[in-house]
């Protein structure tokens, strides 16, 4: 299954190792370091998918999920966080993330996640 995947996450150290892990299962992965250089990603790449950290500087996950449900609606969005937050977490599924996984992550259950929001998005982008 081939699918495109950005991941907007401020560690640096966790984003090139997510994007080495989830290239090395054959997905095109993009990667942004704030919020906002991972909207304009979103409107260039058009992704399947993104991966996005809660909490960043600046913009937080949150307001980068609201931006990215009104830019586009039909994306799939996994949350991924080091902070146990109930509330965040939350208001993450009602913005319509379909997944909350906490760091440190578990690669495989990350990949069963990606996989199942991956199924239902191949063949509504181009």
């Amino acid at each position: 299954m081939n699918g495109r995947i950005l991941v907007i996450d401020d560690d640096d150290e966790l984003r090139a190792v997510l994007k080495s892990f989830l290239e090395s299962k054959q997905f095109e992965v993009h990667t942004a370091a704030t919020g906002q250089e991972g909207l304009v990603a979103l409107r260039i790449m058009r992704p399947h998918l993104v991966l996005l950290d809660l909490h960043m500087p600046g913009m937080d996950g949150i307001e980068t999920l609201r931006q990215i449900r009104e830019s586009d609606a039909a994306v799939g969005v996994l949350v991924v966080t080091g902070f146990d937050d109930p509330d965040m977490g939350r208001r993450a599924l009602e913005l319509g993330a379909s997944d909350y996984i906490r760091k440190p992550i578990d690669y495989k259950y990350l990949e069963v996640s990606v996989m199942q929001k991956l199924h239902s998005m191949i063949g509504t982008r181009e």
